[in-house]
């Protein structure tokens, strides 16, 4: 028997290039993850659907909000504490001041002497007066049918009263009970008449406040509006006033000057038409940071008051003024 030759393997028959544009391991997974054909993928995350929710919403308020929305627009101008009731004592003649018997914030009762000036030669002459009105009283004494003599005390007796009167007037006194306000005297200091020595403040008198606001406000203005009050040096502390009285006028800045006097004149720095408005603070003190301080005349301060309200859908599209006239 011939032995058989082994058998030669045959040849594996190439693999044909799958035409196909998918993946043989993309195509596996679409048969066994169940999905049928024409699925959609799913692309979009969870958080993209509530975003949109979001904002949709968003827009919405916003449109609600420029519907019911409003802008304020204020008024801002300087303003001044006044102390109403305040006495200006001053010099009715010429003097030396002798002596300053008060200090600022002393009480003082009515007729109290509160300065003094040089009176010698006043001082002289009544002096000669009166020796000479006691020497005519002596002489009447003795002969009470002396003539001259009782024509001479009566002129001696009114002198002697003018003298008085002027030696009197070298004192100044307390015309009312009340608080010593300003001292602006010293002894030695010469003094022409007309001088402003002191001020003296009765103790119940009101508060107010004088507020300077531009011009082209004076038509929104009125009686009865609140005005917001921010002293100086005192941030972020507002004060809400109410409006008593309001300038018929709208004024300058030299009037303005002229109405403060020459002690508050150079306080407030106005530019252009001003009006004035007034307004009365509850009392005399205020609390900061829990200490009760009180005001003083002069002390200056920042005020706003409201004077045109808009929707914000007329301040974004002016031309919308025309469907809200009547507001």
């Amino acid at each position: 028997m011939e032995p058989t030759e082994p058998q030669k393997p045959e040849p594996a028959e190439p693999q044909k290039p799958s035409r196909s544009p998918f993946r043989k391991a993309a195509l596996e997974y679409s048969r066994t993850a169940g999905r049928e054909q024409g699925d959609v993928l799913q692309l979009s995350p969870a958080w993209s659907r509530w975003t949109y929710h979001v904002l949709v919403w968003l827009l919405l308020s916003g449109v609600v909000y420029c519907l019911v929305g409003r802008v304020n627009t204020y008024a801002s101008g300087p303003g001044l504490i006044r102390v109403e009731g305040r006495t200006d004592l001053t010099l009715p003649i010429a003097s030396v001041v002798a002596t300053v018997q008060v200090v600022p914030g002393q009480r003082v009762e009515a007729g109290q002497e509160l300065v003094t000036f040089r009176a010698e030669d006043e001082a002289s002459t009544l002096e000669r007066l009166e020796r000479e009105f006691e020497l005519q009283l002596i002489r009447f004494m003795r002969d009470p049918s002396d003539e001259a003599a009782r024509q001479a005390l009566t002129s001696l007796s009114a002198e002697r009263d003018l003298a008085q009167a002027r030696v009197e007037a070298r004192t100044l006194r307390a015309p009312h009970t009340g608080l010593v306000g300003d001292v602006r005297i010293q002894p030695g200091q010469f003094l022409p008449a007309g001088t402003r020595a002191l001020s003296l403040v009765a103790e119940d008198a009101p508060v107010t406040l004088l507020a300077v606001l531009p011009g082209y406000a004076r038509p929104f203005l009125r009686p009865g509006m609140p005005l917001r009050v921010e002293l100086d040096g005192f941030r972020y502390e507002y004060r809400e006033l109410t409006i008593e009285s309001v300038g018929d006028q709208v004024i300058g800045p030299t009037e303005v000057r002229r109405f403060l006097g020459p002690d508050l004149a150079d306080a407030v720095a106005v530019e252009g038409p001003v009006v004035l408005v007034k307004a009365s603070l509850p009392s005399h003190t205020f609390v900061n940071e829990g200490r009760v301080l009180s005001y003083f005349d002069g002390m200056p301060s920042r005020v706003e008051a409201r004077v045109r309200s808009e929707r914000i859908l007329v301040v974004l599209l002016p031309a919308l003024k025309g469907l809200f006239h009547h507001e």
